[in-house]
């Protein structure tokens, strides 16, 4: 081992250390606040929420707060297979342009509104309408009108064939329109949706307080009463909180304390699959990233496997495509194998044989500060200088989904992940890599933008043909993988953890956090 690996070790394993002594100081001084046997679910998470608007939600842990107040016409079980939800039932068209659906009859919002069509419809014209520039349009965008058919039955028919639809529809929340008409700009603020939990308060930055809803449709599917979601960044202090109880589940458990965890008799480790791909975005509008041999020494400077090692614990597979194994239609790729002297020869090639300094993004969470030292260290090996800007998570999503245009973006390197909440190959690509995309409008922060890949996209949104539809994104894996619009780290294994009383409450494969069923034993 190089005496630049030892120092670079060090480093890292300060970093952790210092959070675990700081966090352990903290819950130590909160222990004793959780009752034995009670029905109060308290869940530590890594990042604080965004927004709880359900149909302008963007990142993963808005998501999954929001579907436990919100539901869809149909969802996703724990194994991302859709299943009914506020519809009982559902029909496809032959030719794939009219989706029917039944809506259950014995559903009520959280403020006492029935669920029925003109709550449908209602939510439909919030989504579509272009002054309000929700999230949700992307999912219904190939909609071209909703038919009430009667008081419990709709169809939304189509302009054209999509063949991830219904998985589309799954990421579609309804909210009471009473809600709507009297408080719309506070939506986001105060939730009324028809799921299994109620909204009670907020606390931005320290709490999202729910309490069971006794009039949900599906009532015994929980026996908690109320749910705490807790954003503790710090690893060490979410470590503390599942070893002392006073937290009942964990996520993401940093991967350093998997083994402690492990020995203890009150604690259950979950490991899971995942969808999550975690890399770096690389804005290509700017110099000197817009040269694709810089993203591409980039990418060989940097180590997967002592990434997989150092950063996630072992934890996680190299990130060899686009998008993970586990989503639909995946296709392997050839990695960038970690070669210093083609990165270094690459960048002379490129006219920087003495290197830039650069800027990498992230939020503030202790791995992303691991992620974010460990790029810097392994770009510094090929001579690019990197400052790494640190910032809440709020403000992190301000600064790179407001530019209007690519001109505006300041952002050069984000340090993110991805999961496709809908479970597809068009989540995992669409948003990310068509030029339609870029933001305000989507998630391709890396400004990417190839002509084929763009029309290979919107092929593959035509075709109900499963074959072509596989041949078409195993040419976007290849072309955008190839043109290295991202450095390409890592797949997760997800981690979660959770006291041995407590079941029923699960990461589904995208990172979501499921507490429907939460039952305590």
């Amino acid at each position: 081992m190089t005496n630049k690996w030892i120092r670079l070790m060090i480093l890292l394993g300060i970093i952790v250390v210092v959070s675990a002594c700081s966090s352990d100081a903290n819950s130590d001084n909160d222990q004793g606040n959780k009752g034995e046997g009670d029905k109060e679910l308290t869940i530590a998470i890594d990042q604080n929420f965004v927004t709880l608007d359900p149909q302008n939600a963007g990142d993963t842990v808005s998501i999954f707060g929001t579907r436990a107040m919100y539901e869809g016409l149909v969802g996703f079980n724990e194994h991302m297979e859709i299943e009914p939800v506020l519809a009982e039932d559902y029909q496809v068209s032959d030719d794939a342009l009219t989706y029917t659906f039944q809506l259950r009859k014995d559903v009520t919002f959280h403020d006492g509104e029935p669920f029925n069509a003109d709550a449908v419809k209602a939510n439909y014209e919030r989504i579509i309408d272009e002054d309000n520039d929700l999230r949700a349009k992307r999912n219904l965008q190939y909609v071209e009108k909703l038919e009430v058919i009667n008081e419990y039955e709709v169809a939304f028919i189509l302009n054209q064939p999509f063949s991830a639809m219904l998985n589309k529809f799954a990421m579609v929340p309804f909210i009471s329109p009473k809600a709507l008409e009297d408080d719309e700009k506070d939506i986001a603020l105060h939730p009324v949706g028809t799921g299994p939990f109620k909204f009670v308060e907020w606390n931005q930055g320290d709490s999202l307080v729910l309490e069971k809803y006794n009039d949900y449709w599906n009532a015994a599917n929980s026996d908690a009463e109320k749910v705490t979601f807790k954003p503790v960044p710090e690893n060490g202090s979410r470590a503390a909180m599942l070893k002392t109880g006073e937290a009942d589940f964990v996520y993401p458990v940093p991967q350093q304390d998997i083994k402690e965890l492990e020995s203890n008799s009150d604690v259950v480790i979950e490991k899971t699959p995942s969808t999550i791909a975690r890399y770096v975005s690389i804005n290509t509008f700017k110099e000197p990233f817009n040269n694709e041999k810089v993203r591409k020494a980039m990418n060989y400077a940097v180590n997967k496997d002592a990434y997989i090692k150092v950063v996630k614990n072992g934890y996680g597979n190299i990130l060899d495509s686009t998008m993970s194994t586990e989503t639909q239609y995946y296709t392997k790729q050839e990695p960038y194998e970690f070669n210093l002297e083609k990165a270094k020869d690459l960048l002379t090639e490129a006219g920087y044989e003495n290197g830039f300094e650069a800027e990498i993004w992230g939020n503030t969470s202790s791995e992303t500060l691991q992620g974010m030292e460990f790029i810097k260290q392994q770009l510094a090996e090929i001579g690019i200088d990197v400052t790494i800007k640190s910032m809440e998570e709020g403000t992190l999503s301000d600064e790179i989904y407001t530019p209007e245009t690519p001109k505006d973006a300041k952002v050069q390197m984000w340090y993110v992940s991805w999961s496709p909440s809908s479970g597809d190959a068009d989540g995992a690509t669409r948003s990310l890599f068509s030029s339609e995309y870029f933001p305000p409008n989507g998630a391709n922060t890396a400004y990417y933008n190839n002509s084929d890949v763009n029309t290979w996209i919107h092929a593959a949104n035509e075709t109900s043909n499963i074959d072509e539809q596989e041949e078409i994104y195993a040419n976007i894996q290849s072309t955008v993988y190839r043109e290295a619009p991202w450095i390409f780290l890592a797949t997760d294994t997800i981690l979660s953890g959770h006291r041995i009383n407590l079941e029923g409450v699960y990461v589904l494969p995208d990172g979501s956090v499921s507490i429907k069923n939460a039952q305590f034993k």
